[in-house]
């Protein structure tokens, strides 16, 4: 991501990592740390994920970054107070120096994946140095803005990818042969590992090296946009002017690139067939989930396909009519935008078609596990739509020229479990 012609060759300045107090839970008070952590806020599959967690443990991670109230300013003060209790009770302590933390998540498929947490300089889009590649709902980023001042923290990190595969890599993988602060495997199988590089030395290295790189969000771009909607509210120099981050190097560590898909409330599937009739192919597959997905993906090497689910068995659409595509889709982007998945979802089935709002949580949700999906589609009566995921190379191209996707259209992984590191603001 450094050739020459890129937005990174010409960036003043790259990207700034920075070392801090970590947060972390005393296992003495816990029941265990698997048992106190969470997938990131909006991977949580709600309600049913939201009160296993809460079961877990009485201090489990979710209490903070989900917490339930009858109103936001309920559920941000609940929050606060959590976080303050905890604190005073110890059950969450700082560490004894600033650090920057190497974190490895394993699993016996064979994916090993490693980064840096630390807070990152936010910076505007304009920079080139942090690329967004969807858009945001406005809501949510309220919604976590208003979390973040209440708790004067940030409760998860985000996660960023470069491609360096240089000095800080080489001091993440000699890091990750010591002893680790902590080691913990949760129930999706994911065995973690912390550790902190104290070494000012390995700090200055891992400094001078990243100041080259850009990175692209993989996920988590609506805790950037808050990060950037923070810190323009607060003159600077402020600890708002840094976000806490996970930074992957996938020349080293590639993710893997899921799609999310869309539970659609209140359009039972009958209906959103019959709204699509002559406007896509349609073709009604009575097998299991596993062979429905290999269909999709089949049928998304030739062009625009989407898989129905919700009344016990599975509809593939494609070929969409080419005068439905012609009216509904902006033709003021690359051609690349305009043959997503998730643009053609989103500017003519949900548009047009179906009328469904794409930010209205009372309408639509969109959910990260698949089976999930259609369990919750099938129990409603609603719709579910499963999409087929996008190359991380479209991902990353479209990025650099500044073209951000619709909302919610990847799903880059492993996600870093939250509870694991946290940063206070003030320490």
């Amino acid at each position: 991501m450094n050739t020459a012609g890129h937005p990174e060759a010409t960036a003043p300045r790259g990207l700034e990592l920075t070392p801090f107090r970590g947060l972390r839970y005393d296992p003495d008070r816990v029941g265990s740390l698997a048992a106190v952590t969470s997938p990131p806020y909006d991977v949580v599959v709600r309600p049913d994920g939201l009160h296993q967690l809460q079961d877990a443990d009485p201090y489990n991670i979710v209490r903070l970054i989900l917490p339930q109230a009858t109103t936001p300013s309920a559920r941000n003060e609940q929050a606060a107070d959590a976080l303050r209790r905890w604190l005073a009770e110890g059950v969450l302590t700082a560490d004894p120096e600033p650090a920057l933390y190497v974190y490895e998540q394993r699993h016996a498929d064979g994916m090993l994946q490693r980064g840096l947490i630390g807070t990152l300089r936010v910076s505007d889009p304009a920079e080139g140095i942090v690329l967004p590649h969807e858009d945001v709902i406005e809501p949510v980023v309220a919604e976590r803005a208003a979390l973040m001042r209440a708790t004067y923290a940030n409760l998860e990190p985000l996660l960023l990818t470069y491609r360096g595969n240089g000095t800080a890599a080489e001091i993440v993988d000699r890091t990750a042969e010591r002893p680790p602060l902590l080691a913990t495997t949760t129930e999706d199988g994911y065995h973690h590992r912390l550790w902190a590089i104290t070494d000012l030395a390995d700090q200055a290295l891992v400094r001078a090296d990243l100041a080259h790189h850009q990175a692209l969000i993989a996920d988590g771009h609506h805790r950037w946009a808050t990060y950037r909607r923070l810190r323009a509210a607060h003159p600077s120099p402020s600890p708002w002017d840094h976000g806490l981050v996970l930074l992957v190097d996938t020349a080293r560590y590639p993710l893997r690139v899921r799609a999310i898909h869309r539970l659609l409330h209140g359009l039972p599937v009958a209906e959103a067939l019959t709204a699509v009739q002559d406007l896509f192919r349609v073709r009604h597959l009575r097998v299991p989930l596993p062979e429905a997905l290999d269909a999709l993906a089949d049928a998304a090497c030739a062009g625009n396909a989407f898989l129905l689910a919700g009344d016990g068995t599975f509809h593939l659409l494609d070929r969409p009519d080419p005068a439905l595509l012609a009216r509904t889709i902006p033709r003021d982007r690359p051609q690349a935008w305009r043959t997503l998945d998730a643009t053609v979802l989103h500017a003519a089935l949900l548009a047009h078609v179906w009328h469904i709002p794409e930010d209205d949580p009372t309408r639509i949700a969109y959910i990260h596990d698949t089976a999930a999906t259609v369990r919750k589609a099938e129990r409603g009566g609603t719709t579910a739509v499963l999409l087929h995921p996008v190359r991380e190379e479209v991902v990353r191209d479209l990025a650099r020229q500044g073209i951000t996707m619709p909302r919610k259209s990847t799903s880059f992984g492993p996600k870093p479990a939250s509870g694991l590191v946290l940063r206070a603001l003030d320490v």
